[in-house]
């Protein structure tokens, strides 16, 4: 009787344990593309944005982080990219509709959850959700020649593009 009781009270630590460890899975432990951001598509945005840089995911900032982003072309990072009045106007709706806080992806809504409501990052890489994500890169591995800054996505994140920033993919330049 005893050993029954073992073999059950072992049973049942195994599946508590086993449910809380699928309860704490988070978007960056899973493989592949099944927790990557959902496709969006809007061919200005592709073409405007994808013209200079990659076209990042409007699931990497919040709806006024966007807006602010849009309003200030004429000052995009040192570089003028002003876009007629429809264009621009057609890619802020685009990239509002997809943005962080608008989003249904959880890794979205925590990029949302980390910035505080007054702030309005203007850059990927100032959200308190991307510092935490790469507090373990030394400042030398951002300056190596294939990477640039952290800005550059695609150097170690091979999904980027796609909107996959799983840790499974990452692949740091040497």
């Amino acid at each position: 009787m005893k050993i029954r009781n073992l073999l059950s009270l072992a049973v049942l630590i195994g599946a508590v344990t086993a449910t809380g460890l699928l309860l704490a899975d988070d978007d960056e432990h899973k493989t592949g593309s099944a927790r990557a951001l959902p496709p969006v598509a809007n061919a200005q945005w592709q073409a405007e944005c994808a013209s200079c840089h990659m076209a990042y995911h409007p699931g990497l900032l919040p709806a006024r982080s966007w807006r602010q982003i849009m309003a200030n072309l004429d000052k995009h990072f040192g570089e003028n990219a002003s876009l007629d009045k429809a264009t621009a106007e057609e890619i802020t709706r685009f990239l509002v509709q997809h943005s962080a806080d608008n989003s249904p992806v959880r890794r979205s809504q925590k990029i949302a959850a980390s910035i505080p409501p007054g702030k309005t990052p203007v850059r990927i890489t100032e959200t308190p959700w991307f510092r935490a994500q790469h507090d373990e890169i030394s400042p030398a591995v951002w300056k190596r020649q294939k990477i640039g800054s952290p800005a550059n996505c695609v150097a170690c994140h091979q999904g980027a593009e796609r909107g996959d920033f799983s840790e499974e993919r990452v692949r740091i330049p040497r």
